[in-house]
């Protein structure tokens, strides 16, 4: 198969940067879709969602539309490509973390412990409280929300002690995204957190610069982390959202048929990211295991302990960020979807 590089990637959508992310090229119109994973399907998330998001919409379109796929960043970061996808010259991207910082209502959903499983957050994400909250980033976006994916639970890891409890994270420096509300859970359970951009993130383990770090499964095995760092805690404090978005005047310039076609191409997709990342979650605490990490998984008593301290601290921080009326929307949709399961 001939590869295609870098400098044509750019060079495609250069040519589309007129005509909001999309031109008419051998198709009526094709679609310029981004992300940072890898493209591999087996292994990503989002590599398999927009895969198959790109075969559902060209098959179903008799090749009337094309999608353009453009994974493992080569279009830039998140933050990037969300900016480039509110602006035009991309059609469509598939982000997580950074969409909170163009739709802060959206840090709700990273509020610790809220979700308890995945069905209760699919539950959630698909039904009215999904809605409502896209609907709202839309108009303060121009970014609309075709479905939600799965970036997966996240998980503290770190190279100093096993960590079964809150008291166990005291003095532990604990690298962080650079996103506010990470650095206030971490400070909440009595952990060191530490800010450090995703690049950097290797080196700083390595070195010492962090004890530990926190991400979900397949992210920490992918990257071989388990090089780095000795004990693994799987207390799935963040229910980690993927959101596949499209620019709204793209969609607009599309028939009704059209973008019936993508919202319902873009629903199989997420369920399909769901499915994979579910699939290498459960395989990869496995294969850290075997890997020499020593896994510890809190008891109940144990994750309310952790969820008593961070998620009233986060919630204080986040009513001063947001209108508190999301949070009570999602505390509200999250014991709906446990009652009804």
């Amino acid at each position: 198969m001939k590869m295609i590089s870098k400098g044509a990637l750019f060079g495609a959508v250069s040519m589309v940067a007129a005509s909001f992310g999309y031109s008419a090229q051998a198709a009526d119109v094709t679609l310029n879709f981004a992300h940072v994973d890898p493209a591999e399907w087996t292994t990503s998330k989002k590599g398999a969602a927009s895969q198959v998001f790109k075969n559902i919409v060209e098959a179903e379109s008799g090749g009337r539309i094309e999608v353009a796929l453009f994974p493992a960043g080569a279009l830039g970061g998140e933050t990037d490509l969300l900016q480039n996808t509110q602006d035009g010259t991309l059609a469509m991207s598939m982000v997580s973390g950074p969409f909170s910082k163009v739709c802060p209502e959206a840090a709700v959903l990273d509020i610790p412990y809220i979700f308890p499983n995945a069905n209760v957050a699919w539950n959630v994400l698909d039904g009215g409280f999904g809605k409502e909250l896209a609907e709202h980033c839309l108009e303060k976006t121009g970014l609309r929300t075709l479905a939600y994916g799965e970036t997966g639970f996240r998980n503290f890891t770190n190279s100093k002690r096993a960590v079964a409890e809150p008291k166990d994270m005291e003095g532990l420096k604990i690298r962080v995204m650079t996103v506010p509300l990470f650095v206030e859970m971490v400070k909440a359970l009595g952990g060191d957190p530490t800010p450090i951009p995703w690049p950097e993130v290797p080196t700083a383990l390595t070195t010492g610069t962090v004890d530990g770090q926190e991400n979900p499964i397949s992210v920490i095995y992918a990257n071989k982390f388990y090089e780095m760092q000795k004990y693994l805690t799987l207390d799935r404090h963040v229910y980690g959202t993927d959101f596949i978005v499209i620019n709204e005047a793209t969609y607009q310039g599309l028939s009704d048929a059209d973008q019936a076609l993508l919202r319902r191409a873009a629903g199989i997709a997420a369920n399909v990211g769901r499915a994979i990342q579910q699939f290498n979650s459960a395989e990869g605490v496995a294969k850290l295991a075997a890997e020499g990490m020593e896994v510890t998984t809190p008891t109940a008593e144990q994750l309310k302990a952790f969820r008593d301290a961070a998620q009233p601290a986060v919630i204080n921080w986040l009513s001063g960020q947001i209108d508190a009326e999301w949070i009570e929307k999602l505390q509200k949709a999250v014991s709906e979807a446990e009652a009804s399961m």
